[in-house]
């Protein structure tokens, strides 16, 4: 169930991926759940073995909406044990790993948290590769999952491994890939750091200004958006903040103190 690591095992990282029938947690159930380990080897953070899935019960009907996007159909769940039976050999293996790891990891850990019991979730980090990209790649064009895939292009990823997008077992495989390449440039609790404080957003999500690159604003737009965006949302106030602290010769304490966000 939990793939190959013992608990004598080297330290690892356990990439998560979800699918679910419907568009909210307390609407839907998940369909299913993927997950591939990145561990650490002499030569540095490895993935190890290959992706795992196991499709699961959603506790009534999949959205077509959902369908659309990830091709499981009832038929395809109709003998699937619920998630809650399968959740625990990936959640808690004999060897535990030091974080789980997801792209956009909100979204896993509210379904996560909305179908099976606090102790299955406790006492385990995540890192949220999406906010750890736009952190370490914040020139690339684009920070979704499979837009990093094509424009980083990690070395090692299999085409045939990684498709279909949009699954459970490839996605976590992609998502591993960037997370081995982010374990070459920083820290598991960096990674964890980053996870926790909002996204630091490279550019303008909506408005007049969408599009632009926030570093390249005027310190007197920076400032407009503050003041006019009421309120302005987390992660964008979150990255104007950063980014009149950064002018003003300030770190990034100073934005989480504004937000009164922890250290």
């Amino acid at each position: 169930m939990d793939g190959t690591l013992s608990p004598q095992s080297p330290p690892y990282v356990r990439v998560i991926d979800l699918e679910t029938s419907d568009r909210d947690a307390a609407q839907g159930g998940i369909v299913e759940i993927g997950w591939q380990d990145v561990a650490q080897a002499p030569d540095g953070w490895q993935l190890a073995d290959s992706p795992h899935a196991r499709l699961t019960h959603p506790g009534g009907p999949i959205a077509p909406w959902t369908t659309a996007i990830h091709h499981i159909t009832d038929h395809d769940v109709r003998d699937a044990p619920p998630i809650a039976t399968v959740a625990p050999g990936i959640l808690r293996p004999p060897a535990r790993p030091q974080a789980f790891a997801a792209h956009r990891a909100s979204f896993e850990q509210g379904w996560l948290r909305a179908h099976l019991p606090p102790a299955l979730m406790a006492g385990t980090g995540w890192i949220c590769t999406y906010k750890c990209a736009l952190r370490l790649w914040p020139d690339e064009p684009g920070h979704s999952n499979q837009g990093l895939r094509y424009s980083r292009r990690p070395a090692g990823l299999d085409k045939h491994l990684g498709n279909p997008a949009h699954r459970a077992g490839p996605d976590a495989y992609v998502t591993a890939h960037h997370l081995r390449d982010m374990l070459a440039l920083a820290s598991v609790e960096q990674l964890l750091r980053w996870s926790r404080q909002p996204a630091l957003l490279v550019r303008v999500p909506h408005g007049p200004l969408r599009g632009r690159r926030i570093r390249t604003l005027a310190t007197s737009d920076l400032d407009r958006l503050l003041a006019n965006c009421r309120p302005p949302g987390p992660d964008l106030a979150f990255a104007l903040r950063t980014e009149r602290a950064r002018r003003t010769g300030q770190d990034d304490a100073t934005s989480m103190r504004q937000l009164a966000l922890p250290l």
